[in-house]
């Protein structure tokens, strides 16, 4: 082919392709034209409507708004079918917006997901997984199981109880049908306990059936109990058939977060042990391992044989560690306020002390406050878990009354003096330094108030001191950290009073539980300034919205942006805080921890200091 033919042929091929040519159209008329179709954009007949790509708006076109013609005046259509249309396109934008804050939650929560399940070493080396939870000889009585599982359902709907799992064990309303022997009935009528709460019905046949459990339920509502008398039964069974010979046990094994918690269920524990001892059972041992008191006083009843130990993370370690106590029998672990111990820094001394385990556990989680984050992360250790749930997880006690009063920050102490006088003592206060606790200690004192003060300044042998003075009524008022907030029952408080506001949501509600417990009413009084954060005020604010109680004005007025999100699905408010003033895009408490490992990258651990215990 010569030069003038392919000229030719070259002309021939253009001219076929300008008849086939396909003009562009611009991004967002492409959008139009897609709403249209969909129906959720009314066609608009306008001739002096311009589309995006005319002169006029070439220069902006990522600022066309698709919708924005229908907010033009549309003469030819009536008021009210603009206004239809207005609302229409309103809810398709918000629905958008919720789907947009859906998606962003779902990617925060799956990067903040942890890796590492909360297992032993030894079991996550070998790939061991247990699949069939521990069997024990206890059953529900049959005239029980046969009512069926509908009756069942109706029980825990009375009770406002929520289950979640694999082969429910019924509730149980009574403790006689729970097979416990005449003497442990005795006792709990020594102590006023008739009938079983909520958390008791149906934690206590879970627990005895050997299931794996989560335990959520508010402050005072008995959660002691369901995991003490299950342990004792136990460890009596096992001493029944073979006497524990020395150094042997312990059998069962409890941790909590803080040395007074510790103390309260050990004395717990230690009661039910004494009564059966003087009812002719066979002797139970039980050891108290905390910090701050000398070790020697849990190695004269762990050389004897131990059947159940109580202890906090850091004294436990150092038993473990120094071998002069194992975990080769023991078979039932249980973790009381299992959030707040992760949450205090001990989450990697509680994947140790699993790694001493030698064989399969029962393993039980309870606290009053546990968002969703730690719920699935808990299941990690836990064997087809049954949750129990009485309530929402972090929710206020409805029998306490809360009081929100504005008090600058110079006027609190004057003001504290004048609080007092709402109700008679005893009476609990609450401060979140230390240095305010010695501050207000020494100001009531001047005042003639009988008051005693305990924190992690003070040795232990101070703390045990003041924190039975005033059980025993010889004192007042307790001026307290946040180490008397977790678990502590102190049955008669009246009035709690929180001198600042804590940082976390959580601490608040461990805080005023500690009075309005066993059903009886108590009222907790808070002081807030400008000095609060805002985001804790808010979920304070949701949080009295919750239980019906009496919002100030200056608290009703503190709005968010994030305020229309919080009833996203499911999970109200946060899924990693728990708090309901706000979602996990505004977190504080996950912006807190990202900073802190932010500024922990490359550190070099100079110092071999481990996390002590309260």
């Amino acid at each position: 082919m010569d030069r003038k033919e392919r000229h030719r042929h070259e002309q021939k091929n253009s001219s076929d392709s300008d008849d086939n040519y396909v003009p562009y159209v611009p991004v967002k008329q492409r959008k139009l034209q897609k709403l249209q179709k969909l129906g959720r954009v009314i066609q608009i007949q306008d001739e002096n409507r311009k589309l995006p790509g005319s002169s006029e708006n070439s220069g902006n076109e990522e600022d066309w708004d698709p919708l924005a013609p229908l907010a033009k005046s549309r003469p030819d259509v009536s008021l009210l079918d603009q206004h239809n249309d207005l609302i229409k396109l309103a809810e398709a934008q918000q629905e958008s917006k919720l789907e947009k804050q859906l998606k962003e939650e779902e990617e925060i929560l799956a990067s903040v997901a942890r890796e590492r399940a909360l297992m032993g070493v030894a079991e996550l080396a070998k790939g061991i997984q247990y699949e069939h939870p521990i069997k024990t000889g206890w059953h529900p009585p049959h005239w029980v199981l046969e009512k069926g599982k509908s009756y069942h359902q109706r029980t825990r709907r009375k009770m406002m109880i929520l289950v979640e799992g694999e082969e429910l064990p019924p509730p149980l309303t009574r403790f006689i049908d729970m097979k416990f022997p005449p003497t442990i009935i005795r006792a709990l009528r020594k102590r006023d306990i008739i009938i079983p709460t909520p958390i008791q019905a149906q934690g206590l046949p879970t627990v005895l059936s050997g299931r794996d459990m989560i335990g959520i339920a508010f402050t005072g509502s008995g959660k002691t109990l369901v995991f003490a008398l299950p342990i004792i039964m136990f460890c009596l069974e096992q001493e029944v058939k073979m006497p524990f010979i020395r150094d042997e046990g312990p059998y069962g094994l409890i941790i909590c977060p803080s040395r007074e918690l510790a103390k309260q269920t050990h004395e717990v524990i230690q009661y039910f042990c004494t009564e059966l001892l003087e009812s002719g059972f066979p002797e139970l041992r039980v050891c108290l391992a905390i910090g701050g008191e000398p070790v020697t006083n849990a190695m004269s009843v762990i050389h004897r044989g131990v059947h159940i130990a109580v202890a906090t993370p850091g004294r436990l370690m150092d038993l473990l560690d120094k071998k002069k106590m194992h975990l080769d029998t023991c078979r039932y672990l249980c973790m009381d306020e299992a959030d707040r111990m992760i949450d205090l820094g001990f989450e990697e001394d509680v994947r140790t002390i699993f790694s001493f385990f030698k064989g399969q556990r029962q393993t039980l989680l309870f606290s009053a406050t546990m968002p969703k984050k730690i719920q699935n992360f808990a299941r990690s250790a836990l064997v087809k878990p049954i949750t129990v749930n009485v309530g929402r997880a972090g929710a206020a006690s409805m029998e306490v009354i809360q009081e929100v009063e504005y008090v600058k920050q110079e006027a609190r102490m004057v003001y504290l003096l004048s609080c007092l006088q709402k109700t008679p003592p005893p009476v609990l206060i609450f401060a979140e330094k230390k240095q305010d606790v010695d501050a207000i200690h020494e100001y009531l004192l001047l005042k003639g108030v009988e008051a005693v003060a305990i924190h992690g300044g003070k040795d232990q042998e101070e703390r045990t001191r003041g924190v039975k003075a005033f059980k025993n009524h010889e004192k007042d008022v307790l001026v307290a950290t946040d180490v008397a907030s977790k678990g502590l029952d102190f049955p008669d408080i009246k009035h709690v009073i929180n001198y600042d506001m804590p940082e976390d949501i959580e601490n608040y509600v461990h805080r005023i539980g500690r009075t309005g417990r066993s059903g009886k009413t108590g009222v907790a009084t808070t002081f807030i300034n400008k000095t609060c954060q805002e985001s804790v005020l808010l979920d304070l604010k949701h949080l009295l919205l919750e239980a019906k109680q009496k919002v100030p004005p200056f608290l009703d007025a503190l709005q968010s942006e994030s305020e229309k999100y919080l009833d996203l699905g499911d999970e109200r408010g946060c899924s990693f805080c728990g708090g309901l003033g706000h979602r996990i895009t505004d977190c504080p408490k996950l912006e807190a921890m990202q900073h802190k490992q932010a500024s922990n990258i490359g550190r070099k651990d100079y110092l071999a200091f481990g996390t002590s215990d309260y």
